[in-house]
């Protein structure tokens, strides 16, 4: 059942001439989404296409650092697998959508101070988190549609759960393989689009402006029509809950090359981390 809050905003929308119960929701800011079809893909890479990985690193940034460290080594191998229907958050969430829960509720907004930064290690000086850093419940000026950053795994269960609760379905992270499907399509291509890189198909530091942009302003649909599927910001991939890190998926405006982009790559980070170079699609059962 709907809750109260909803309910408002439906009957809101309806009145004020909205024709569907989607287009109410829509303005409820409730996140919208793609239907996976059941049946068999191709999930994981390649030896030649962990290769190519490595020859666009090196090539975009002159050295080997990601070959010498083995960054791609640790894909499975490609393979057949078979997912029943699911349907899944077309784009990452916004720092709309995500206004929401935190107007509802007492959650963290997605903010980090100098010394929890310093301690992450990374090498984004905490200068680079301004433009990203919230006021209270106030995403940043100009920012409605971007991408929300700054939130651990931990957030994004917490927006999950309540997002749940607000619409009486069940929404929550996506498991690796469903967003590989979703992201890649049925045939195993090595990015979204193909299996040749193209800077004009996402935003990466390849030919973006080194900062997360509007959702779909610079994105060539997955197969299934998943907006900023490669590039834009990495996606918080589910995990046991007794894990203490989880995958990260997709690569971000920071990356360039771009063999981490492609949906095959993965890479781990704490729960507890929130970057500004990370967020989150949810799926919903």
């Amino acid at each position: 059942m709907l809750s109260q809050w909803l309910k408002g905003s439906v009957i809101r929308a309806l009145f004020a001439g909205a024709l569907t119960i989607s287009t109410a929701c829509a303005a409820a800011k409730i996140p919208e989404v793609v239907t996976i079809p059941s049946g068999q893909y191709l999930f994981g890479s390649s030896a030649a296409e962990r290769e190519y990985a490595y020859a666009l690193d090196e090539k975009a940034y002159g050295h080997s650092v990601t070959r010498n460290a083995g960054w791609y080594n640790n894909e499975p191998p490609l393979q057949t697998l078979h997912l029943d229907e699911f349907q899944i958050t077309t784009t990452p969430v916004t720092n709309a959508q995500y206004q929401q829960f935190l107007l509802a509720t007492d959650h963290p907004s997605p903010q980090v101070d100098s010394k929890t930064w310093q301690g992450y290690g990374l090498v984004h000086p905490f200068s680079r988190t301004k433009r990203h850093q919230w006021n209270t419940t106030q995403y940043p000026e100009g920012r409605e549609q971007h991408p929300v950053v700054l939130v651990s795994y931990h957030d994004a269960e917490a927006y999950a759960k309540w997002l749940s609760g607000m619409t009486g379905q069940f929404w929550r992270l996506p498991t690796e393989r469903e967003w590989s499907k979703a992201t890649r399509g049925i045939k195993g291509w090595r990015f979204p689009w193909g299996d040749v890189f193209d800077a004009g198909n996402l935003n990466s530091h390849d030919s973006g402006p080194f900062d997360t942009v509007p959702v779909g302003s610079r994105s060539i649909p997955s197969p299934f029509g998943l907006i900023d599927p490669a590039g834009q910001v990495f996606e918080w991939i589910r995990s046991p809950p007794e894990a203490r890190r989880s995958w990260v998926k997709g690569g971000s405006w920071d990356d360039k090359g771009c063999g981490v982009c492609r949906p095959a790559a993965r890479h781990s980070r704490p729960k507890e981390l929130k970057h500004i170079l990370i967020g989150f699609r949810l799926i919903k059962e």
